[in-house]
């Protein structure tokens, strides 16, 4: 049985996560928009999923006030279907409810029917359509929201180990 780890993620973990990005979506962050998030951006929380030393996925969002944003789930491809996304949203949703998020939202693409399966087996519910979001074909994106946050739990720790 091996062991993932999930953790803040760090101005060390770039490199994987810029790779994972570039491998995942049609037009990625760069790796100087992440360290820009993990430097600058106060609203910003990032973890990431690490298996036996390698980072294999990450999940960032923003928080202002009772408000949060997830902006990016993934998961590099090897790993994909094993319950690392699920594990990282999982403890995303944890680090939000505790900084004091009432709600989540995200976008996700029309065509993305795993993912929207995911979401919805978090407790998301697809409440708009944003016409033609993503610049890289004109596709549509679902906003879904998740109001039913976990509850606070003061013993949540950023790092974790899962067992898969």
């Amino acid at each position: 049985m091996s062991e993932t780890v999930i953790r803040s993620m760090t101005s060390e973990d770039l490199d994987a996560v810029t790779a994972i990005e570039a491998e995942t979506f049609a037009i990625p962050w760069s790796r100087e928009s992440f360290r820009q998030e993990l430097e600058r951006n106060v609203a910003a929380r990032y973890l990431v999923a690490e298996k036996e030393g390698r980072v294999i996925g990450y999940a960032g969002a923003w928080i202002i006030l009772d408000e949060s944003h997830i902006t990016n789930i993934a998961i590099t491809a090897s790993e994909r279907g094993k319950g690392i996304g699920r594990k990282l949203t999982e403890a995303l949703l944890q680090l939000l409810s505790n900084l004091g998020a009432a709600y989540a939202t995200l976008e996700v693409r029309e065509s993305n029917l795993r993912a929207q399966g995911l979401y919805r087996s978090l407790g998301f519910i697809r409440v708009g359509r944003r016409k033609r979001y993503y610049e890289d074909n004109q596709e549509d994106a679902f906003l879904m929201v998740c109001d039913h946050m976990p509850d606070a739990d003061p013993d949540f720790e950023d790092e974790r180990t899962v067992r898969e």
